[in-house]
């Protein structure tokens, strides 16, 4: 909670982290300040820096306060927020999530099913998400060998018609066998 004559303001972390400081709010006494133009002024005192900012008929914002010294730049303050949250629109546009899905198959799985699975997660590698494949074993299957197991949770990856490359070998799981697959060319 933040108190100016008088009024009270709560801002987030994220938004005090971020907070820009303008003309007499700055606090360094020297800062290394870039004109409108984008030209070097080099290092000099606050109240020069806010000199030229006014003759600019512009504002001093500091950019880069943890610099040594602080980085300020003379520019149009309503101008630089527009861009900014520009910048971060097109960042957030640009940003894809992707999901790690998780398809699970059994020694007893018929062709029909896994025929059915395999376009499941072809899709999903279509989409940009990487699976994570399980061959799930319970009772004896659990016992049984490595490279038998192996061989069915291979079988199962030829079935998929989308290319992939493997991100994570196979290996035992708590549940059984497991692999990890991402959109790519084969290897």
């Amino acid at each position: 909670m933040l108190q100016f004559s008088g009024l009270n303001i709560d801002l987030s972390h994220k938004q005090l982290a971020e907070k820009i400081y303008i003309n007499n709010s700055i606090r360094a006494k020297e800062l290394r300040v870039m004109g409108a133009d984008g030209a070097n002024l080099g290092v000099i005192s606050l109240s020069e820096a806010l000199k030229h900012a006014q003759e600019a008929g512009l504002d001093l914002l500091e950019i880069s306060p943890k610099a040594n010294p602080p980085v300020a730049k003379i520019a149009d303050y309503g101008r630089f927020q527009y861009e900014q949250k520009k910048r971060d629109k097109e960042i957030k546009a640009k940003s894809h999530v992707t999901e790690t899905k998780v398809v699970q198959i059994k020694i007893g799985t018929g062709e029909g099913d896994l025929n059915l699975k395999a376009k499941r997660v072809s899709g999903w590698l279509k989409e940009g998400h990487r699976v994570k494949v399980d061959l799930f074993l319970f009772g004896r299957y659990k016992y049984m060998e490595f490279n038998f197991l192996k061989e069915r949770l291979e079988k199962f990856l030829t079935l998929v018609t989308e290319e992939y490359k493997i991100a994570d070998p196979i290996k035992k799981s708590p549940k059984g066998l497991s692999t990890t697959i991402e959109k790519g060319k084969k290897v």
